[in-house]
């Protein structure tokens, strides 16, 4: 349960492309493409969606000012809005028809070994964020009898959002597959309303409890 999925090639023999990285990558593509696009076309008075591109900004920027002060949120927000942003559309890319059932799309965020990446890479960012902000009160930190505890304390976080999101979207997959077989019109039309919402959350929580884990290590 929660293992990728069978890889579909590998690369040098080592590297395995699964359903999951071949959805991650369309993703990255996606965001890359429209950036770029999006970069060109910046204008002193924006349209429709440069106006939505705005204010989803504006939004992130206001909800982790609230978490971690303006100072840091404004120097932090490439990290934590990327991250939203990746696992918010790795999200909804579940709901996409036929992705989950095709061999070659799976929702990279159903997967434990992503979801652990994506904690592996949370723990990092917190770790040199930390260091880089005072390296004497980083090292200080961790100079006491109990650093084992601290140690443990720094891995347990990033491990807990990453099994809290993979259960949540694994969970919410699993629920529409059995409803479609059960009842195959109406019940699973709901369900994916109400993942729309879900998805959301998950993303959000994931970004909020990192902002706060950056925030706790910065104000130590």
């Amino acid at each position: 349960m929660g293992e990728p999925s069978a890889p579909i090639l590998k690369i040098f023999g080592i590297l395995d492309i699964t359903p999951e990285v071949i959805t991650m990558l369309a993703i990255i593509a996606v965001f890359a493409v429209l950036g770029l696009l999006l970069r060109r076309s910046l204008k002193e008075r924006p349209g429709r969606l440069q106006n939505i591109i705005e204010m989803g900004v504006g939004y992130l920027d206001s909800f982790f000012t609230d978490i971690m002060g303006r100072k840091n949120a404004r120097k932090y927000l490439y990290f934590l809005a990327s991250l939203f942003c990746f696992i918010l559309f790795a999200n909804y890319s579940g709901l996409i028809p036929g992705v989950g059932i095709s061999p070659y799309f799976k929702a990279p965020t159903s997967s434990l070994s992503v979801t652990l990446g994506l904690a592996a890479l949370t723990f990092v960012f917190i770790q040199v964020s930390a260091f880089r902000a005072g390296a004497k009160h980083y090292i200080k930190h961790f100079l006491t009898p109990i650093v084992p505890l601290l140690l443990m304390d720094e891995i347990i976080k990033p491990a807990s959002l990453a099994l809290r999101l993979f259960g949540n979207i694994f969970g919410e997959e699993t629920v529409i597959e059995n409803l479609y077989e059960l009842l195959p019109i109406g019940a699973p039309i709901i369900m994916m309303a109400l993942s729309l919402l879900f998805c959301a959350i998950q993303a959000m929580v994931y970004t909020m409890l990192t902002a706060s884990y950056l925030q706790e290590f910065l104000e130590d």
